[in-house]
């Protein structure tokens, strides 16, 4: 069996799963949105300091909890993994005729694919509590690139490390480490250049920066398509290596095995 056909098998297969669990779609969007509530009523004010970017601080703030919704669903996609491999379902797949690197590409794919329906929601909810979104279809497109870029590469992160350390409670524990120092040290809740220097220099090399950097010049009416189309590459240059790593460890998994 083809890469494209084992793929597309394997994620209507997860699809299917989480269809079955409505539950579970309604918590992933419940965090985002307590965020949204929370800091976009909390922080308000601060769009009147000067220097802040010249928007009410929701429209500041949707497309970045729009960005965490996502990087924070890839980073538990290595648990999936796991619960394939614990279960014996994974050695019954590799000795089945689907392709390989399918049993990776599906759980990236069917993440992209949960973002889309999840961007609407809180764009919606957004412009619910006030955003306005000058950058139109073009921004919307724009920030769902960032946002599957960015949620892909952490999947595969995600995904890896749960191939090598085999242990849930090492995957979730060194993903939360790891996301949530890089949301905060990012522009997600503040703009850069009022936050200290450390942070700053910090950001320039935060692929969470990137992406909300991207997504909220995208979303502007006259957007900085140069940002945009750096950054959008240097999160697929990110996300392309963190693929690499994944096939690395499933190689890794499959000698093991």
């Amino acid at each position: 069996m083809n890469i494209l056909a084992s793929s597309w098998f394997l994620t209507l297969r997860l699809l299917r799963h989480l269809l079955r669990q409505p539950w579970s779609i309604a918590f992933t969007l419940l965090q985002p949105i307590v965020w949204m509530l929370l800091y976009g009523q909390l922080f308000r004010h601060i769009a009147d300091l000067p220097g802040f970017s010249g928007m009410s601080y929701i429209t500041f703030l949707t497309p970045a909890i729009v960005i965490m919704s996502g990087l924070f669903s890839a980073g538990f996609v290595g648990l999936g993994i796991l619960t394939d491999v614990d279960s014996g379902l994974m050695d019954r797949f590799l000795t089945s005729p689907v392709s390989r690197p399918s049993l990776i590409l599906d759980r990236l794919i069917s993440l992209a694919i949960k973002i889309v329906p999840q961007t609407f929601i809180l764009l919606g909810l957004g412009m619910l509590l006030g955003a306005r979104y000058a950058g139109g279809v073009p921004g919307f497109f724009v920030l769902l690139g960032a946002a599957i870029l960015l949620a892909t590469a952490f999947g595969g992160l995600s995904i890896g490390l749960a191939l090598i350390t085999r242990k849930q409670d090492t995957v979730i524990g060194a993903m939360n480490f790891i996301l949530l120092p890089l949301t905060f040290l990012s522009g997600a809740f503040m703009v850069t250049s009022l936050v200290p220097g450390w942070i700053q220099a910090i950001a320039l090399l935060n692929p969470v920066n990137w992406s909300v950097e991207a997504a909220r010049s995208g979303f502007q009416a006259h957007p900085d398509w140069y940002l945009v189309t750096t950054r959008l590459a240097v999160l697929a240059v990110f996300m392309l290596a963190s693929c690499c790593f994944a096939t690395v460890s499933f190689r890794h998994y499959r000698r093991s095995a």
